[in-house]
């Protein structure tokens, strides 16, 4: 029988840990928090949902489900309000139809149904956001809601060797787009957190942040062109390195959070896999200084591929450090030539601003402490809701001369926040991607919670933390995209010019406003 996935929280049934397991993390997150249950609550089971409004055709009707587990499945995406609910059993806004099409004509058909049926349309990848972005949450007068998952389109289709790039459809998710290019000695080294679930498709949608820590940070450093149905026709780009020819096609759909269209597929820029890796972790006295020395490695010019500063508490809490340290996790990797050198000079930048290391495996220096547990946290937070933890984060992007007054307000309201609404808990941050002109911190919330007021506790705190971060000038979102839930903030970043042009662009090719409304723009 094939695995399934959690209707409600992260990964497969068979993964959730067992009674036992969540008792021990129960007892170690007490000595190491100090607070949170002893004895985890089981999840609601799946619960009967509302009746569909709407019955695909039958000529459809191989590909279109609306039972229970579907819909289920499909409502939420994984942020910690998504799994609360699903947790607790609270599936409000199901869609009403979820279609698995397994070619782009099968895409296309249930696109024109939907359409002509009067329904709103949810494009779904790996459904993984974390912003709202697939929550059947609408307004309008619509006659239904109809979810296209498209992780049947999972096929690398063309390798181009001599240009280092491949046409890869948009529903294949990380693993399974990374053994196709494997068997050709290539890879997209594109790595987001989500990555084993998510899509090429939703990481192009939501300009999702992956692997490389400077330099290539974006999925929009990897695209080379796009395609895309929407109800006014399909929307393809020239394939091509670069182009100065106005507005790039490819820029829009970049991030359009499919307002704009169904992305297909597109042509990435691939490279042959590495063969030469050296990474290293850097202590520094305090996060300040840390983020010296990666401001310097920022503007050096050796773009390492990890550069991640993790503050003192959180490294300890990730078994990454004993929180006497803040943690640099420095890494290169090239498939051409010894990286060593490029460490030398980047541990010397560091010790400049006072770095230390041990690089004797037998000393350990956190580096792997951090991966493992990097890996393991979309895991564990199912089982934090269990034993009634929040934890959720934020992140932001801000330039080098403004961080240090940024991330002292930042951390100050939020923490007070976390205080008054929770009476304890902690705010750590970290750098998850850095640039010449500034880096994108990220803050991650343990606090606890009362049972049944989990979601207006967290909102109370998310409202707290995301309007210091635009009043103190960052963006609401790095690389966690807008969805529903960041629309307020989004809202108020963006030059209302913009939003008047975006939504003229949307009436264009989404005349009916179709296509998941109310995600960046309100359908005119």
């Amino acid at each position: 029988m094939p695995r399934r996935l959690k209707h409600w929280g992260w990964g497969y049934e068979d993964e959730q840990p067992s009674l036992e397991d969540q008792r021990a993390l129960a007892q170690l997150l007490r000595s190491r928090l100090g607070f949170g249950l002893s004895e985890p609550q089981p999840p609601s089971p799946l619960p009967a949902l509302s009746e569909p409004r709407l019955r695909a055709p039958d000529a459809l009707s191989e590909i279109c489900f609306a039972d229970d587990y579907e819909r289920a499945l499909h409502s939420y995406g994984r942020s910690y309000r998504d799994i609360v609910r699903a947790f607790r059993g609270r599936y409000e806004h199901p869609p009403d139809v979820v279609a698995r099409p397994r070619t782009e004509s099968e895409v296309q058909a249930v696109l024109d149904w939907a359409i002509e049926a009067g329904a709103a349309v949810i494009p779904f990848g790996g459904g993984t956001s974390v912003v709202g972005g697939v929550e059947p949450r609408i307004d309008g007068d619509y006659t239904g809601v109809v979810t296209i998952d498209l992780k049947g389109l999972d096929r690398v289709l063309e390798i181009d060797r001599t240009s280092l790039s491949a046409r890869i459809q948009a529903g294949a998710n990380g693993p399974v787009l990374e053994e196709q290019l494997s068997a050709h000695g290539l890879t997209l080294r594109h790595f987001p957190q989500s990555f084993e679930f998510s899509t090429l498709g939703g990481w192009i949608a939501t300009r999702a942040g992956g692997h490389f820590a400077t330099l290539y940070t974006h999925i929009d450093d990897l695209v080379e062109s796009v395609r895309a149905l929407t109800p006014a026709g399909a929307w393809e780009s020239r394939r091509l390195p670069g182009s100065g020819a106005g507005p790039s096609p490819d820029r829009m759909l970049l991030g359009s959070e499919g307002t704009l269209g169904i992305i297909t597929e597109a042509w990435v820029r691939v490279r042959p896999r590495p063969t030469y890796r050296a990474s290293v972790g850097v202590r520094f006295e305090d996060f300040e200084a840390g983020a010296e020395a990666v401001r310097a490695l920022s503007q050096s010019g050796l773009y390492p591929s990890n550069c991640r500063l993790i503050d003192a508490a959180e490294a300890a809490m990730t078994g990454a450090g004993d929180g006497s340290h803040a943690l640099l996790v420095l890494g290169f990797e090239s498939a051409a030539h010894d990286v060593e050198p490029w460490m030398s000079m980047a541990l010397d930048a560091s010790a400049e601003r006072g770095g230390t290391w041990e690089r004797r495996p037998e000393q350990g220096d956190g580096v792997s402490g951090w991966r493992e547990a990097f890996l393991r946290a979309p895991y564990l937070r199912d089982t934090f809701i269990a034993l009634g933890v929040l934890s959720e984060t934020f992140e932001t992007a801000i330039t080098w001369e403004r961080f240090p007054s940024f991330h002292e307000r930042v951390l100050e309201r939020t923490r007070t926040a976390v205080r008054e609404v929770c009476g304890a808990g902690s705010v750590t941050s970290r750098f998850t991607h850095v640039y010449p002109d500034g880096p994108a911190p990220y803050y991650t919330v343990l606090a606890p919670v009362r049972r049944g007021a989990e979601l207006e506790q967290w909102a109370e705190i998310k409202r707290v933390a995301a309007d210091a971060v635009i009043e103190c000038g960052g963006t609401i979102t790095h690389h966690h995209a807008v969805g529903r839930d960041h629309r307020p903030w989004y809202d108020r970043q963006r030059p209302e010019s913009f939003a008047a042009a975006l939504r003229g662009a949307k009436s264009a090719v989404d005349p009916t406003g179709a296509l998941n409304p109310g995600v960046l723009v309100d359908p005119a």
